[in-house]
């Protein structure tokens, strides 16, 4: 995939209709990194330059190739005027993409919330298809899962959380020492102790047609999810 090329060629379509707001808005919230500067003398154009810089400096993140695909795909798509949409698909498929991946429903609210890569890893594809219920509880499963192998433990669920998370745990996010290490460490312990009671049980034990999940709650749990695995990312394991 020569993402220059296709910065160069977006660019080019695109320069005299889009919005430089508009375009650095919307890379900003499907891209979540800063845009960096890509010197180039042969674009003359703010918005081709825009265009340009946003997308080479997704070719410098490190990601697995298809996510990347995936939110260059989004990109184009978000920022091309309708007129152009049918041209910015012909370029992208030229460049080996296919636009029509990132058809799929939900897919372009799914990248903006920029997820935990375990999110993405056991979530987005059922997200994608319209299984909501399913998506939150693979990724309660994964966090379950996760906690257990970090805490060494062989608890599960609410009382895995209320034991290896707090201040008398052995998963630790702060030093514990001052009344706010205390409070923090004690909030994502009921948070993750919540998750499991409110949202991993029903899912474990009812029917999908009796506890269903719509697509904002899905999104929001899942933002909530990606919280708590962000929290586990850092924690370090303290046997006391």
């Amino acid at each position: 995939m020569n993402l220059r090329l296709i910065a160069i060629e977006i660019g080019d379509l695109l320069k005299y209709d889009a919005v430089v707001n508009d375009i650095n808005r919307k890379g900003a919230a499907i891209f979540h990194f800063p845009k960096e500067e890509f010197p180039n003398p042969d674009i003359t154009s703010v918005r081709a330059k825009a265009i340009y810089d946003w997308i080479m400096t997704l070719g410098k993140q490190s990601m697995e190739q298809s996510r990347r695909s995936e939110a260059l795909v989004s990109f184009c798509r978000a920022i091309a005027p309708e007129g152009h949409r049918q041209e910015v698909n012909k370029i992208l498929e030229r460049s080996g993409l296919s636009p029509g991946a990132a058809k799929k429903e939900g897919l372009d609210e799914f990248l903006v919330r920029n997820f935990h890569e375990e999110i993405h890893k056991h979530s987005k594809d059922l997200f994608c298809q319209g299984h909501f219920f399913h998506a939150v509880f693979e990724a309660c499963k994964a966090y379950n899962k996760l906690v257990q192998g970090k805490a060494r433990s062989t608890k599960d669920g609410q009382s895995l959380m209320l034991e290896v998370w707090g201040p008398e745990g052995v998963l630790k996010i702060t030093k514990c020492q001052t009344e706010t290490d205390r409070n923090v460490q004690n909030g994502v312990k009921f948070l993750a102790a919540g998750l499991m009671q409110a949202i991993r049980n029903p899912t474990a034990h009812e029917p999908a047609l009796d506890w269903p999940i719509n697509k904002q709650d899905c999104l929001d749990l899942l933002s909530f999810l990606s919280f708590l695995f962000r929290q586990l990312d850092v924690a370090v394991y303290y046997k006391q």
